[in-house]
């Protein structure tokens, strides 16, 4: 009994000295708010428009072995958008029901590296209450210690169940372009 305490304390010292001492392979890495921003382009029979967020709140799982994120995590608030026209903004969050759902979200499931720093990120993309697989393209760039990730995808209102806003009794057009760039500090 005392040689099988003997060994399983061993084995718990050498564990914590491992622990200390091995190179951690995985970390969360925060995006730099200061430098990341989503944009939504929107269309009206009448004139187009974007608004823009400054306040991207994104995470990423970083392998430092493969030098590459293995997962995100992205939330933004519905009222966080500015057009340049406060009305629009107002009427916006009202259409979106952004007391109701303040967020959108996107979550990946998983993330592959492509040539020439492409990123495919499958996930799902929350908006409106309603959760979508959606898959990202994105390209990441590198710059010191610093990686930036961009892309575009387009979003369909009705596929949210967001009734679309009317200014003059015409409709803005279903579809909407999402742009993100994202920074983060290696």
């Amino acid at each position: 009994m005392k040689n099988y305490s003997i060994a399983n304390g061993c084995l718990v010292a050498i564990m914590v000295l491992c622990a200390f001492t091995a190179p951690l392979a995985k970390r969360k890495i925060m995006a730099d708010k200061a430098a990341s921003t989503v944009t939504y382009a929107a269309k009206h029979p009448l004139h187009s428009w974007e608004g823009i967020s400054h306040d991207v709140n994104c995470a990423i799982i970083y392998n430092d072995d493969t030098k590459q994120p293995e997962t995100v995590a992205v939330s933004i608030k519905v009222a966080s958008f500015d057009s340049d026209n406060n009305n629009r903004d107002s009427h916006a969050v009202e259409a979106m029901e952004g007391i109701k759902y303040p967020n959108v979200t996107f979550i990946s499931s998983d993330i592959k590296a492509g040539d020439n720093g492409t990123l495919t990120a499958k996930g799902t993309l929350t908006f409106h209450g309603v959760a979508k697989p959606v898959t990202l393209n994105a390209t990441r760039k590198d710059n010191g210690n610093k990686m930036t990730i961009t892309g575009e995808f387009p979003v369909n209102m009705t596929d949210h169940n967001i009734e679309r806003p009317s200014l003059m009794g015409l409709k803005t057009e279903d579809a909407m372009m999402l742009r993100f760039t994202v920074v983060f500090s290696l």
